[in-house]
């Protein structure tokens, strides 16, 4: 998110902060950090959003915002980062998750069993066949979904806070090429 997308939609974040299902908590979402873009905020919403993002369910966007209160992470970053985990890559993800969890354990090469199919005519049959699915996998895939989360934030971290410091880095060098440029445009050319 841009500095410039927060300035032009300020006005509808405060709209939701005024709203009366959230002045109730007004307190808790007061704090700067929560809404400011700086390297440290942003980090942590990032790290807040891969981390929840594994969240099995619906709960995901709620536990970010709920984990970013709490850690004073950049709110909106938090909730939009959980968008990695969608149809087409929650599969993929707990299938790296349960490979890691059977890795960490030293468990074997142990086939995993194949996912249920989506019904989607029968979409709580297919919610519970789902469920049972996950509960066989036991500890390899819890294991493997916490070490998957805690690696996906700690690299999502560190991609952000090494991409603010060379963003920064870049300005920083713009900035006195601009200003040298501007210093032998005001002198003038030598004469010799």
């Amino acid at each position: 998110m841009s500095r410039r997308f927060l300035r032009r939609h300020q006005q509808k974040l405060d709209a939701v902060r005024s709203h009366p299902l959230v002045y109730r908590y007004a307190r808790f979402l007061d704090h700067p950090g929560l809404w400011h873009l700086n390297r440290r905020s942003v980090a942590a919403g990032v790290a807040v959003g891969l981390f929840t993002g594994l969240i099995p369910g619906p709960f995901q966007m709620l536990s970010a915002a709920l984990v970013a209160v709490l850690v004073r992470a950049n709110l909106p970053v938090a909730v939009i980062t959980t968008l990695y985990t969608n149809p087409f890559t929650i599969v993929p993800l707990y299938l790296v998750a349960w490979w890691l969890g059977e890795l960490c354990l030293g468990a074997g090469s142990t086939p995993m069993p194949h996912p249920p199919e989506i019904a989607w005519h029968q979409m709580v049959a297919s919610a519970h066949a789902w469920l049972q699915w996950l509960l066989s996998q036991g500890k390899p895939l819890a294991l493997g979904l916490v070490v998957l989360a805690a690696g996906l934030a700690l690299l999502g971290w560190l991609a952000v806070r090494g991409a603010w410091r060379l963003h920064v880095l870049y300005t920083w060098r713009k900035r006195r090429e601009r200003a040298a440029t501007q210093i032998k445009d005001a002198v003038g050319p030598r004469r010799q």
